[in-house]
């Protein structure tokens, strides 16, 4: 089911199944700023990562002695959530454990995803918590796409990411099965732009670890329209559109990252994992601003 926020700025679209934003629609220009989910290119819009980010070694992990299996990002993107509060500018969406995910995730918990809409600004909160009597691990994180370009009038090239500090940065490649392979390549060296083309994305998605930037903006050369994406508190970053021209970009603040080849295959050894204990509460932010 579709729920709305709105106000005389902005509309944003959320889908229950998987808590997912749909639409953020500036009305004066009935603009649209999430990509279309198009299944021919890619069916996603802005997937919520949990309780993994990133691709598993064969899609497996081991948890005190048991083999579990579970799908690239995690389940909760493909599982359906309950609106739990509205205000008029806030909706709030959670998902809990049941016999589905215990199977694949042997931890109770508890997920709260928070959508408020304040004039421009966008703010997007996860919230996990643990109801259980033992120490649960996860990661999470998020996955918005971007239309790019915003305007008939310009093409991809026109549009950059602009960090907000300069970085001397390199990429971790991925393998083929999507997995961390050790090898790194150079992105920016004391630079704070990012160009915008199909071919950054034929080795997979462009993924960076501990930034000194804590926002990014993508914007284009050829209008004014920009949209800025605060992310104070997730170490990793992912920029990533499919291969070819795919006319969006997705940039992904995560708290958690995928699986390196050869690691252990132990969840409490995986980079970017989290340790929540016994009725600990875990939150992190983002947000979108439209300028």
């Amino acid at each position: 089911m579709l729920y709305s926020l709105e106000n005389d700025q902005y509309k944003v679209g959320i889908e229950s199944l998987g808590a997912e934003l749909q639409h953020l629609v500036k009305k004066d220009e009935n603009l649209e700023l999430i990509w279309t989910g198009d299944p021919a290119v890619w069916g996603g819009q802005a997937p919520n990562l949990f309780p993994i980010v990133g691709e598993l070694p064969n899609q497996q992990y081991t948890y005190e002695g048991k083999t579990y299996h579970m799908k690239r990002h995690g389940f909760a993107r493909r599982k359906e959530f309950k609106l739990v509060d509205v205000k008029q500018d806030k909706l709030v969406f959670e998902l809990e454990h049941d016999e589905e995910t215990l199977e694949q995730y042997p931890f109770k918990f508890r997920l709260l995803i928070a959508y408020q809409l304040k004039q421009n600004k966008l703010s997007i909160t996860y919230q996990v918590t643990n109801p259980d009597d033992d120490k649960m691990y996860f990661s999470v994180g998020a996955h918005p796409g971007f239309n790019v370009p915003l305007y008939p009038n310009e093409r991809y090239e026109d549009y950059y990411i602009e960090f907000e500090e300069e970085e001397t940065a390199s990429r971790y490649l991925l393998s083929e099965q999507g997995l961390l392979n050790g090898d790194t390549e150079r992105l920016l060296e004391q630079n704070n732009v990012l160009p915008l083309d199909h071919s950054l994305f034929d080795k997979d998605a462009v993924v960076l670890k501990r930034l000194n930037s804590e926002k990014v903006t993508l914007a284009s050369r050829v209008s004014p329209r920009r949209i800025e994406m605060a992310f104070e508190g997730f170490p990793y970053l992912g920029i990533w559109a499919k291969p070819g021209p795919a006319p969006y970009v997705c940039i992904e603040p995560w708290c958690g990252i995928a699986s390196r080849v050869g690691d252990s295959g132990e969840l409490q050894d995986k980079e970017g994992i989290n340790e929540l204990r016994p009725g600990q509460i875990f939150e992190r932010t983002f947000t979108v601003t439209v300028i």
